[in-house]
């Protein structure tokens, strides 16, 4: 069985998106493309029907590219049991009241035992100062925390 990843928001725009000026966010750009071209040989991947409604906010054109890219992958469902761990780790501070969503892509993944959790937000997400947090809540309520991290992180084959 090959481990689970959660494909968060950031994901999809980031590989739909059209190539940024920007240095670091192009290579981060670089990076989820060529992440993307092999996940599906090494993980099983999920998204959520919250990352369907972000990805299918603002821009039309640019919305239907992405819920295309999403189009085999399978999606979870908004729980009642991920919205209470969600609730859990806004109430605990592991994730702040403004960045609700963002919780609720962690409920999910702890809710539906998803291994890991893959984005590019580094302010609520991949962020080592909220990580023991958002673990200890998981466990707290019973539930494993997804890793979060990375495309980069999740590159490299293991030994």
């Amino acid at each position: 069985m090959k481990p689970t990843v959660y494909i968060e928001t950031t994901i999809v725009s980031y590989l739909m998106a059209w190539p940024s000026k920007d240095v670091v966010r192009s290579a981060q750009q670089q990076i989820t493309s060529s992440w993307w071209s092999a996940a599906s040989a090494r993980f099983d991947l999920v998204t959520s029907q919250l990352v369907i409604i972000e990805a299918s906010e603002v821009d039309p054109t640019a919305a239907a590219d992405r819920i295309n890219a999403l189009a085999h992958i399978p999606v979870l469902e908004i729980s009642e049991t991920a919205s209470r761990i969600a609730d859990a780790l806004v109430v605990a501070g592991a994730i702040p009241s403004v960045a609700a969503r963002d919780a609720l892509h962690v409920g999910i993944c702890a809710a539906n035992g998803i291994h890991f959790l893959v984005t590019w937000n580094f302010k609520h997400l991949a962020n080592a100062i909220l990580r023991d947090r958002i673990v200890e809540v998981c466990e707290g309520n019973g539930f494993a925390a997804p890793v979060i991290c990375t495309p980069e992180e999740l590159q490299e084959e293991p030994p």
